[in-house]
């Protein structure tokens, strides 16, 4: 771990709009500890850069864990992300690693806990604050790193430097680190508010962050990959014979984590969150982009983006901005020099997830499993809303639920964005929308028949729509972005996650429990309740409530940094993460040639069960005598 006096101290809490008091504060370097404590500013700018270490979830070059699933295949895999789809990252090469990183952090965050009572100045209210969001990133540190690494070292005081190597601590079992994290969430939340009404504050630590994030490592702690999974770990031990990971399934943690997501729930919901419904526009309402006008497509295409009321759902939020390579530019149909790349695309495995209108998966659903998904069908007056009146698709992107045509860009399908009006970027439709042409020569294509881009186009022949803001002005010389706090959790995954324990606990009442959460999720969705969607067609018992679940998730939290997690908490990532991705055939000049399901050339890899964890850098195992790393690295 680095020392204290080669760490640049920055501020986690940023925002680039200048409509938005979102915490600009960007502390100097600090080469003193005297200089850090020396009033009441200096130690709050510090206690900013402890936040600082966290990783950034909206980074879409750099983050672990938003495009390196199987929802989406990029055409920006020469950037830092794509080693994990490819399966390309090791323990002498972890490509992107969060061990030492994530201490340094920690250190951080015990030097200022040890010294607030030094600085001059500062009240007894804001140590009281300082200490409690000081134990929830504490807490938060030691969770992010057993997501990753399952068992790891708990850091319980100020590190030492001078600490002798025949002292260096070891991995904890990862049901005791599991413990400790959550009695830690549990003190923070006693002393932290429940929420932050200056805007200003909005990203620091509150009670109903602590409780959600005590949620979701009870539901890691539950789930297939931790929870007595004797065939990975039944010889995972420390250099003493010391077992690191439990080999026994405990039912019970099942019940542990539903209590704990409902507390959380329960918490959130008292003190004002809420899911978002805002289902209308305004005429002239910020200028925005008005379609999809009512419902629940206009609901869920703003969900995200609208922070202006401060969107009630989100628990806890990443404020730093994106940056001009994250998610929206590189999801925007194409501008030459406009910074709208085109190249975001959701797969074919991803889309097949979204229900039909039927609130079924399209392969189960009695209507449509017989239907030829690739058939050629022109849009008519019944799709208006969705698609070009007269346009050419397929049958596959007709019929769908709300959140489809939310958050996926099709062929003949719209894309909501305004155009900037001095350099127009777009030619749109008579309704102010982008109509997608992903046919060569058209606007979300790769270019002609003659010239393609060797970048900067969507691989699958569809584009992501899902935290672009419709109102995103686009130029043929730039873009001008409006940028929002990404969720980290929402209370939507907490009802998810809630309706999985309840599953996995399985009672009649568990059950019945279950589907009523699911079925709020599902009436935001715009689709029909559980019962009413598979009668008829499936038995609701556990078994199917488990895949419903899940399928409800992947939709839900689609491009929200689950993914990633999700498919190795369910051990599912070895049947998902390692096959190549398909999509339409971007290489045709012709409607009825790109029809064609083609598989995508981009080298895909999952070893199991080695890359179900992730490994501790090769350097830190050798510095360490009493550490190891984790099976089959």
């Amino acid at each position: 771990m680095k020392t204290f006096y080669n760490i640049l101290v920055y501020s986690l809490l940023i925002i680039l709009s200048s409509s938005c008091n979102y915490l600009d504060v960007v502390p100097d370097e600090v080469t003193t500890e005297k200089d850090a404590f020396a009033d009441q500013y200096a130690a709050r700018d510090f206690l900013y850069s402890c936040y600082g270490y966290l990783p950034q979830s909206n980074s879409a070059s750099a983050s672990l864990d938003l495009l390196t699933g199987d929802e989406v295949i990029t055409a920006f895999e020469h950037e830092t992300f794509a080693a994990f789809p490819k399966g390309n990252y090791t323990a002498s090469n972890p490509v992107i690693s969060y061990w030492n990183y994530f201490f340094q952090g920690l250190r951080q965050c015990y030097m200022l806990q040890d010294n607030l009572d030094k600085v001059p100045g500062l009240a007894d209210n804001l140590k009281s604050d300082y200490r409690a969001q000081l134990k929830f990133l504490i807490a938060y540190y030691h969770y992010q790193l057993a997501r990753c690494y399952g068992s790891i070292i708990l850091v319980k005081e100020t590190p030492l430097i001078t600490t002798p190597i025949e002292q260096y601590a070891g991995r904890v079992p990862y049901d005791e680190c599991v413990d400790w994290i959550c009695g830690l969430l549990d003190e923070a939340a006693k002393e932290l508010p429940a929420i932050r009404t200056n805007k200003s504050q909005f990203g620091l630590a509150t009670s109903v962050a602590a409780k959600a994030v005590k949620a979701k490592m009870l539901l890691y702690a539950a789930s297939p990959l931790f929870n007595g999974n004797a065939e990975f770990y039944k010889d995972f031990k420390d250099k003493n014979g010391t077992l690191l990971m439990p080999v026994t399934y405990d039912p019970n943690k099942w019940l542990r984590a539903r209590d704990a997501i409902k507390e959380a729930i329960d918490l959130a919901e008292a003190n004002g969150y809420g899911l978002y419904t805002k289902t209308d526009y305004k005429d002239g309402e910020d200028d925005a982009n008005k379609y999809p006008k009512v419902g629940p497509e206009r609901c869920l295409r703003t969900q995200l983006v609208d922070w202006q009321s401060r969107n009630p759902e989100v628990l806890l939020a990443e404020t730093r901005s994106e940056g001009s390579y994250g998610i929206q530019n590189k999801s925007l149909p194409f501008v030459e020099d406009g910074w709208a790349w085109n190249g975001v695309a959701p797969t074919w495995a991803m889309l097949n997830r979204f229900y039909t209108k039927n609130g079924l998966p399209w392969d189960e659903d009695p209507e449509f499993k017989d239907k030829n998904k690739l058939g050629l069908v022109t849009v008519n007056e019944s799709h208006a809303e969705q698609a070009q009146v007269g346009a050419k698709t397929i049958n596959f992107n007709l019929d769908r639920e709300p959140r489809y045509y939310a958050w996926i860009a099709f062929q003949g399908g719209y894309y909501e964005v305004l155009n900037n009006a001095t350099t127009p970027a777009y030619t749109m439709s008579e309704d102010g929308r982008v109509v997608c042409d992903f046919v060569l020569g058209g606007n979300c294509s790769r270019g002609t028949s003659s010239v393609q881009r060797p970048g900067n186009y969507s691989p699958s022949g569809y584009l992501n729509k899902k935290g672009v803001d419709p109102n995103t002005i686009v130029g043929k010389s730039g873009t001008s972005l409006n940028l929002y706090p990404w969720p980290i959790i929402r209370l939507t995954d907490l009802y998810l996650a809630y309706a999985e324990a309840c599953v996995e606990v399985g009672t009649s009442k568990d059950l019945e429990e279950a589907k009523s959460f699911l079925n709020t999720i599902r009436e935001r969705a715009g689709i029909p309740k559980v019962e009413e969607s598979w009668q008829g067609v499936a038995e609701l018992n556990q078994s199917k409530l488990r895949q419903i679940v899940r399928q409800e998730r992947m939709v839900e939290l689609y491009l929200e940094n689950q993914n990633f997690w999700d498919m190795r908490r369910w051990l599912l990532a070895k049947n998902y993460f390692g096959v190549q991705a398909q999509g339409l055939n971007i290489a045709a000049s012709t409607i009825e040639d790109f029809a064609k399901l083609k598989t995508i050339q981009f080298e895909r890899k999952f070893e199991a069960p080695v890359q179900y964890l992730l490994p501790i850098p090769s350097a830190d195992v050798n510095r360490n005598p009493k550490l190891v790393n984790n099976p089959g690295y």
